[in-house]
């Protein structure tokens, strides 16, 4: 499904963020991308949703080199991806349903299909009772569940989670883990970058060791 062939990315100040980055992840992975603050977590994040475009090297969704992808046609690309941010980035304005069913709607989807869809996840992540609440009202772990509720539900292939329990205390933090795992096992492949060793290590299929920018071991 990806595949990163000798990347470098460097950025203004001197040196490389990343250094010669060679890994793959096949559709049905759980990946980890694990190491202290600075290691280049985040980098190879932006790298896949073509925030940032690697300074050497390529990376290849399927077949197509995503570097290449011309700016026109990224948000084609990235309808394929579903992002969690450790800030949410909920719409601050908009309801919990509303924030949910926001992708289904750009995607045209039909009313009907868009109700359907947005229930079931509101009803599996266990929120249904805030669907008419705004992100100001709910907690972190709320907040957190409706972002991930919106990240999957136009179906992505590939689920991508940058520091998601940054916020959230221990308890929340494995709840978290646990949503993540249970829609990995219903076939969504699933990239969480976290410096948290503790989840790395209860939860941790595949894991990438970054350390100053380089792969330092894969398990």
């Amino acid at each position: 499904m990806l595949r990163f062939v000798g990347v470098y990315k460097s950025y203004s100040h001197p040196g490389y963020a990343l250094q010669n980055i060679n890994f793959s992840v096949q559709k049905g992975d759980f990946v980890f991308i694990t190491g202290p603050s600075g290691a280049g977590k985040t980098t190879i994040i932006k790298l896949i949703t073509r925030e940032e475009t690697p300074s050497q090297g390529r990376i290849f969704f399927g077949n197509t080199d995503i570097s290449r992808i011309s700016r026109r046609k990224i948000y084609q690309y990235r309808r394929k991806l579903g992002i969690v941010f450790q800030e949410f980035r909920l719409i601050p304005y908009l309801t919990v349903y509303e924030n949910v069913a926001l992708p289904l709607i750009v995607q045209g989807k039909k009313k009907r299909e868009t109700e359907s869809r947005v229930q079931q996840l509101l009803k599996e992540f266990e929120i249904i009772h805030k669907y008419r609440e705004l992100p100001s009202s709910l907690s972190g772990g709320e907040q957190q569940r409706v972002a991930i509720a919106r990240a999957v539900a136009a179906a992505p292939e590939l689920l991508l989670a940058d520091e998601p329990t940054g916020n959230l205390d221990p308890f929340l933090s494995r709840k978290i883990m646990k949503l993540f795992k249970k829609l990995n096992l219903k076939g969504t492949t699933v990239i969480v970058a976290t410096h948290d060793i503790s989840l790395v290590e209860e939860f941790g299929e595949r894991i990438i060791y970054l350390s100053y920018g380089k792969i330092k071991k894969i398990v």
